[in-house]
């Protein structure tokens, strides 16, 4: 038996025009989409929970926090922005962290200065590759034994959850966001996850295969079958690459796609501090400016006495095979180094989620290996006009970000729903 909208139904009756599989905001968009349209679709999630990588923890519903996506990247232009506004929430205006100077504890403003410059240059060289270059790793634009090069590779894994030997200078380069960065107060997981409210939905229910060989699609879920006339594929990129789930005939196309937009790793730590008025709201520090494998701290976000911590890359992933206690033990032994043998004491851990080991993320978002940039476009094509995909990482310059799911959502129930009327039509 599944569980849709409250109510129990029998395999035999779970039939509808388009499945969308995966409800995070990719699926919720195109499920809302359809509906709009009033297509008949259903949204079957593997989670007992919405939003998929968008996750607010509201265990203390006071201080809700985003154990994945926070910020509205590109929040002037971004449509999670206006749903956002549009379901009453807050909209926090004030200026990210990494856009102003860090605390100057073990890391003096001289020094600062010297490290945007190396950013800036690094940039700039980055692009200098033309479109008709060979692609290349976005390490080749590293200033070579530049003093700030681990520090730059750190910024790279909390951006892209991944070090510049493995990213592609050409995808990274097709990144497009316009400087505007904003969050909403009630959690960015709450927003998404409340703009499926009244949506058709299956929940905890796993799909394990679409087979697509016969009139309709059929499927196969760990609750048993449904069918079909189009779906809607909405599951983060590993999990089509380690054919998690499988289709019948298989779709290699679409499994090399995947295998090129590996998942990165960027976990995110959140640590209660007491006495926290001894730091300024917003503020951050760096854990070590020498390396590579270290994280960054985010102290009081919202003016809360908490710290957000990130860890990416090589380093979050070491951490995540140590279980929790790896990512409090590392975190503190670094602000103990810069704040004293005394603060271990006055941090305690509130909430972390480990995205590496999510069966149904592996990992927190995609990044392109070098020489395969153009494996989103590949990714999204639909196939046979009834298998259509959509997810952050089938969006071409606003990959990684909720709202580049979202419009890849939108468009792919557009597509569907052309492909329908098409099909009517004849």
């Amino acid at each position: 038996m599944l569980q849709l909208a409250g109510r129990r139904i029998t395999v035999a009756s779970t039939d509808t025009e388009i499945v969308i599989i995966g409800s995070g905001a990719a699926g919720i968009a195109a499920a809302r989409q359809l509906s709009d349209a009033d297509v008949a679709c259903l949204v079957v999630e593997a989670r007992p929970r919405l939003g998929g990588r968008a996750w607010t923890n509201t265990t203390d519903p006071t201080t809700p926090i985003d154990l994945g996506c926070g910020w509205l990247h590109s929040a002037d232009r971004n449509p999670w922005r206006e749903i956002a506004q549009a379901q009453g929430r807050t909209i926090d205006k004030t200026p990210p962290p990494w856009m102003r100077r860090s605390t100057p504890i073990g890391f003096p403003v001289s020094e600062q200065t010297a490290f945007f410059e190396a950013v800036g240059k690094f940039h700039e060289r980055l692009d200098s590759l033309a479109q008709g270059a060979d692609d290349a790793p976005a390490a080749k634009f590293l200033e070579p034994h530049c003093r700030w090069n681990a520090l730059i590779n750190a910024v790279s894994t909390y951006v892209s959850g991944a070090e510049l030997d493995r990213l592609s200078a050409r995808d990274f380069n097709r990144y497009d966001d316009s400087g505007v960065n904003w969050r909403a107060v009630e959690g960015y997981g709450t927003v998404i996850a409340a703009h499926a409210d009244g949506l058709p939905m299956v929940l905890d229910c796993p799909v394990r295969r679409i087979d697509h060989s016969g009139p309709r699609l059929r499927v196969e879920t760990e609750l048993g079958a449904i069918t079909a006339d189009a779906a809607i594929i909405t599951v983060p990129s590993g999990v089509i690459a380690e054919e998690t789930l499988r289709f019948t005939p298989a779709l290699p196309e679409k499994t090399e796609a995947a295998a090129g937009l590996p998942l990165g790793l960027a976990d995110k730590m959140f640590l209660s501090l007491s006495d926290a008025d001894e730091f300024e709201k917003e503020s951050r520090l760096f854990g070590r400016t020498d390396r590579s494998g270290t994280g960054v701290y985010h102290f009081r976000p919202f003016g809360r006495p908490q710290i957000e911590a990130y860890f990416g890359g090589r380093l979050a992933a070491e951490l995540e095979a140590g279980g929790d206690a790896a990512f409090q033990d590392f975190a503190v032994a670094e602000l103990v180094g810069l704040l004293g043998s005394n603060f271990g004491r006055r941090v305690s851990l509130i909430g972390l989620h480990r995205w590496g080991i999510d069966p149904f993320s592996r990992g927190s978002y995609s990044y392109a290996l070098p020489g395969k940039a153009d494996c989103r476009a590949r990714l999204a094509a639909p196939v046979d006009e009834r298998l259509f995909f959509a997810g952050e990482a089938c969006s071409p310059s606003e990959y990684s970000t909720a709202h580049g799911a979202y419009l890849t959502g939108v468009a792919a129930a557009d597509l569907a729903i052309a492909a329908r009327r098409g099909i009517r039509s004849v």
